[in-house]
């Protein structure tokens, strides 16, 4: 059994690990880690975990959690998983980052976007962005993964087979997207109040949010030059979900049976990648709770552009799930272990 921390394990991310683990055949938490409990029973932060999780949440102190485990999940603001790593805990276990430390290969990039000063940066170039579907093999190879956001995988696997084939021009790519609350984090703040968003949408972070910067890294990857794009994200009053539609100009005349193919090239064989049917759309509630994509596209030829759409459950393959999916291929294990969930409707 592989034997797992969590640092951070009550947000709704680390929420959302302890749930899955607590199903995962090859693996058991052995630290509920959360500075804001200390000492109470994890199932009285979650009573959902009642008579499931019997243990106290405990604080974050990787040094002690390093000896006590095989992989640490760091669910957690961004700059403290950066502040607590150091080469004699790489040395010992695996760390799976769920925050932006380790995102982005710039450091000045990172200190720009995100206002605080880099502690470790030593440990950027090695860490492997883990977009599974993209980096597996690097994954597998890796002792310090950066988990990928969850507005990044939706906008990235949205359009990475289209960046990487050379299909549309990317100095015309926007991307709009739209998230469920808990993609801010369970922490009291006044704009995530029930009366501040219930019958409300609203956009936010507009030119300036932190997951720009990491969309273009990643896309400028995959077509093999420097992206610049426009992301705007909005809040919409659910729970869950994010569902980016994405435009873009097209390089060349393609009909949708070509797109499809480039489609079907990079995830015909991915489990939790699915380009859904001809004029069929992606939808929140249709991966509410599960670690799928759905994508979809729609050429309009009036314009040259081409409209493509994605959804995910943000907690999950946006966050938590994820995670475990890199965990799996860091141990070797089947990738989708623990992972086979159901969409949950309604």
């Amino acid at each position: 059994m592989i034997k797992a921390g969590i640092i951070g394990s009550t947000g709704y991310a680390g929420a959302e690990l302890v749930r899955i683990l607590t199903g995962h055949k090859e693996a058991e938490i052995k630290w509920y880690g959360s500075r804001s409990y200390i000492d109470k029973k994890y199932a009285d932060v979650y009573r959902s975990m009642f008579q499931i999780v019997d243990a106290k949440c405990m604080d974050d102190n990787m040094e002690e959690l390093a000896e006590q485990v095989d992989v640490i999940f760091t669910a957690t603001p961004q700059g403290l998983c950066a502040s607590l790593v150091n080469e004699r805990i790489l040395s010992k276990v695996k760390i799976i980052d769920l925050s932006a430390d380790f995102r982005i290969k710039d450091v000045a990039v990172y200190e720009e976007w995100y206002g605080i000063e880099h502690k470790s940066p030593q440990f950027i170039e090695e860490a492997v962005y883990g977009l599974c579907e993209v980096n597996r093999e690097a994954v597998k190879k890796s002792r310090l993964v950066a988990n990928p956001g969850c507005y990044t995988t939706c906008s990235i696997l949205t359009a990475y087979p289209l960046a990487k084939e050379g299909i549309i021009d990317m100095s015309t790519l926007i991307i709009d997207a739209k998230s469920g609350t808990s993609g801010a984090g369970r922490g009291a703040k006044l704009p995530n109040l029930f009366c501040e968003v219930n019958e409300n949408m609203k956009a936010y972070g507009v030119a300036s949010h932190r997951h720009t910067p990491e969309i273009e890294e990643q896309l400028g990857y995959a077509c093999g030059e420097k992206v610049y794009l426009n992301f705007t994200p909005h809040l919409v009053p659910m729970n869950r979900g994010i569902l980016a539609t994405e435009y873009a100009a097209l390089k060349k005349d393609v009909t949708y049976e070509d797109v499809k193919a480039v489609y079907d090239k990079y995830y015909a064989n991915e489990t939790f990648i699915r380009v859904l049917d001809k004029n069929v759309y992606p939808e929140t509630k249709w991966v509410e709770g599960s670690n799928y994509v759905d994508i979809g596209f729609k050429i309009d030829a009036r314009t040259n552009r081409i409209i493509m759409m994605g959804a995910i459950d943000n907690l999950v393959k946006g966050a938590a799930g994820q995670a475990v999916q890199n965990m799996n291929l860091m141990f070797g294990l089947k990738e989708s272990e623990g992972l086979e969930l159901v969409p949950i409707f309604p």
